[in-house]
């Protein structure tokens, strides 16, 4: 029998074992998309314990912990660190099959080198074993980046957001690149006119703008868009339940603008032609500037609006949603590429039934011009564990190029995520080993080496011209 979570973890052959050991896991992180604050970056932050660091804004745990039926208080509470510590490792025992149980132990591995099986019988001693280390200079932010072999960081922010943390490091030298991502979802997201409307202020602010129509509006957006590419900026991303892409003129996105601005009522009509204004207007940009656009479709947002109004957003009330997905995608991205602005593009599901959807959909405008232009993205959200890694890879094997992914990513907010892309990679490796044990994949152990580390780091080292 197996150890649990030994050194050939999910390797279940040799030849596994050898492109994991031998070729993957010497491959540095480039983590392309994630939520990390880059203010803990900037400052180096010290963590006081485990909770902090681990805990702390990890909604994935939240929704285990309220599934174990542990209240709320040791959750998002008031409860101490130590409290809300004992009750997770309470849980623990009880996420067996779920991913949450194999990336404690790898990040209890990893960092801490703490080999044990967590539980409420060793909770105690466990968080003050991680204390411990977390006072000392290497587990600081940056030493625990450097731990995991981290070569860049892309965090993910809003058009109005300052990037004076960004520019902090930058002026610095810092030695991992920690560039901006342009995520413009609030400036298109009329749900709320009031919410709307102090965002319209705040960007008048911060572009120095002032915006009393349409034209204004994108004037501003495109001042900010220029900035982020003053600051290294080349990625952009939007979080949607969808692609929109009605038909719409520029008449009508101007005075749906006038009536937002006017707090007058915008009918769901009017919402998905302004929706789909400014994805155009945003993916223009992007094309001129040479930069990847992302896009996350699929997920239902906000689904528990009596907990929404206590704890706000990203808080663990959201989930997978079925929206249709093909038509309104294929429009939106062939209008792009009808007029020429098609830039490289990655595009991520969170409903597994739209698995070959999106892993064809890309096929229709790779155009030769970049190996792996539009990409079908890692699993992604309640996706990224064994199953949805595996299909993922597997819908991309049998109706695209593998060879030419850009691999995983972590799209965490805490820093003790980047074994994830260990995890990513054991399994890579394991479908790989397998095939090439039965006879499906040739025994050329140096040229399949190398897809694995291309898939692992060079891959995306390439698309997103880094060059590190």
């Amino acid at each position: 029998m197996k150890q649990f979570v030994d050194e050939n973890f999910l390797l279940s052959t040799k030849t596994a074992q050898t492109l994991f050991h031998d070729y993957a896991a010497k491959m540095p992180i480039i983590d392309y998309h994630c939520h990390l604050p880059q203010q803990q970056i900037a400052e180096n932050t010290q963590f006081e314990n485990i909770s902090q660091v681990w805990l702390n804004g990890d909604h994935y745990k939240w929704r285990a912990l309220r599934a174990n039926g542990v209240d709320e208080s040791y959750i998002t509470g008031d409860k101490s660190d130590r409290e809300k510590f004992r009750k997770w490792a309470e849980t623990v025992p009880y996420t067996l099959r779920n991913p949450l149980h194999h990336w404690t132990h790898l990040e209890l591995q990893r960092y801490f080198d703490i080999h044990e099986v967590l539980s409420g019988k060793n909770a105690d001693k466990i968080y003050d074993q991680c204390q411990e280390k977390l006072q000392t200079e290497d587990f600081r932010v940056r030493g625990l980046l450097k731990k995991m072999n981290v070569k860049t960081v892309c965090t993910t922010d809003d058009p109005t957001d300052s990037l004076n943390f960004h520019q902090q490091l930058k002026d610095e030298g810092y030695e991992i690149p920690v560039l901006p991502a342009f995520r413009p979802d609030n400036a298109m997201n009329l749900d709320d006119l009031n919410k709307f409307n102090l965002y319209v202020k705040k960007l008048e602010s911060v572009s120095d703008v002032s915006i009393s129509n349409y034209t204004d509006f994108l004037n501003a957006l495109k001042n900010r868009h220029n900035f982020f590419a003053k600051m290294g900026c080349t990625v952009s991303d939007h979080g949607l339940e969808e692609i929109y892409c009605d038909d719409y003129t520029p008449e009508e996105i101007k005075g749906i603008f006038e009536k937002a601005i006017s707090h007058k009522e915008i009918s769901p009509l009017e919402h998905r032609k302004f929706k789909s204004a400014m994805l155009v207007e945003f993916a223009q940009w992007d094309a001129e500037k040479g930069w990847v656009q992302q896009y996350h479709l699929g997920a239902l947002r906000n689904n528990n609006t009596r907990m929404l109004s206590q704890l706000g957003a990203d808080t663990g009330w959201d989930s997978i949603g079925d929206f249709s997905q093909a038509r309104t995608l294929s429009r939106f991205l062939n209008k792009l590429d009808r007029d020429n602005k098609l830039t490289k593009t990655i595009l991520y599901n969170l409903n597994p039934s739209d698995n070959e959807l999106f892993a064809t959909m890309i096929g229709n405008f790779n155009d030769g011009s970049v190996a792996g232009k539009i990409q079908y993205g890692s699993a992604w959200w309640f996706l990224d564990q064994k199953d949805g890694m595996t299909r993922q890879i597997n819908a991309l094997s049998n109706m695209g190029l593998l060879s030419h992914f850009v691999g995983m990513l972590t799209d965490s907010r805490s820093f003790l995520s980047f074994p994830r892309h260990e995890y990513f990679r054991r399994l890579l490796c394991d479908l790989f080993g397998t095939e090439i044990e039965n006879g499906e994949i040739p025994n050329d152990i140096e040229w399949v080496g190398k897809i694995i580390e291309d898939i692992s780091y060079n891959n995306a080292n390439k698309y997103f011209g880094w060059n590190i």
